[in-house]
């Protein structure tokens, strides 16, 4: 797959990650840790990591976008069902999503967004009625902690990890 963000070197060493995951199982903490030193290993990106959960590793691109490499077959699906809500969800809500620009094997690109969300009684009242918007339009907003989250410029709630959103069924 061509990236505009990615050069073909980093998309294989993507790849030999990815193959390389495809085989490992996380089991406890000490293992994720040793998986993801040999995900950076593998991978030999020239970015900063700024982040790491469960099942993906954030490097930040240096351009206003973020690289997430899944290091766990979770987050493979992660990577796709953020793509695919991006892609899916209703407009009004999309606002309220960090923006994806590129999906790959094992991988995505979305938009960096740096402003904190505070983590006071007026923000968690904030991001509690956001959740039930994502519910009324059919989506579970699984995982929306303040962690999470992120402020745009004009102050709206930016999710900007949402691998864990399910669709639900409307009646």
């Amino acid at each position: 797959m061509d990236s505009s963000f990615l050069t073909e070197s980093e998309i294989e060493s993507i790849n030999l990650w990815i193959s390389k995951m495809e085989q490992k199982k996380i089991v406890d903490s000490d293992t994720k840790m040793k998986t993801i030193s040999e995900a950076e290993n593998t991978l030999a990106l020239n970015y900063k990591r700024i982040g790491f959960g469960n099942n993906r590793i954030v490097y930040d691109l240096n351009n206003g976008f973020v690289l997430k490499v899944a290091i766990s077959e979770s987050g493979i699906q992660s990577n796709e069902t953020e793509f695919n809500t991006y892609q899916n969800c209703p407009l009004i809500l999309r606002v309220h999503l960090c923006p994806v620009e590129e999906l790959g094997n094992g991988w995505i690109i979305m938009e960096k967004a740096l402003n904190i969300v505070p983590d006071n009684e007026e923000y968690q009242h904030k991001v509690s009625g956001l959740q039930n918007k994502f519910l009324k339009s059919g989506i579970k907003a699984n995982d929306m902690r303040i962690r999470n989250l992120r402020l745009s410029n004009d102050g709206k709630i930016i999710v900007i990890d949402y691998g864990a959103f399910k669709y639900t069924k409307r009646k």
